[in-house]
């Protein structure tokens, strides 16, 4: 058993793009328009878990609703959030720290939805 996506509804599907392709660098996998005229769009890293966004014009969704947030490996915390602050001017929920008792170095940062992302390096 494996996990395959989460799915998340999105207000603004070009800024969610932007954001997680564009600015981030993760991949569109694949997307489809399904019988009810939703958008699903779906995004992948490195070890094949993806991101399903739904998207419909006009459609307003109570979001982020129960989501506390998406985690994503990166290879360097520190470039990454610089990188995604001067792309996308996203809000810092929490900077860059460090926690040594797990080997981790993490930060915090806001979509275009508001819903958080946390940016993890895994520490050798």
């Amino acid at each position: 058993m494996k996990v395959s996506h989460t799915c998340l509804w999105v207000s603004d599907l070009d800024s969610t793009k932007s954001f997680y392709i564009d600015a981030l660098g993760l991949h569109h996998t694949w997307d489809f328009v399904g019988g009810d005229g939703v958008t699903n769009y779906y995004i992948s890293g490195d070890g094949g878990v993806e991101i399903q966004f739904k998207y419909q014009e006009g459609t307003k969704k109570d979001t982020p609703c129960g989501i506390d947030h998406i985690a994503i490996e990166i290879e360097n915390v520190d470039a990454t959030l610089k990188n995604m602050v001067d792309k996308t001017n996203c809000k810092v929920v929490l900077p860059t720290f460090q926690n040594d008792s797990i080997k981790v170095r993490v930060a915090f940062i806001e979509d275009p939805d508001g819903y958080v992302v946390e940016l993890l390096q895994h520490l050798d």
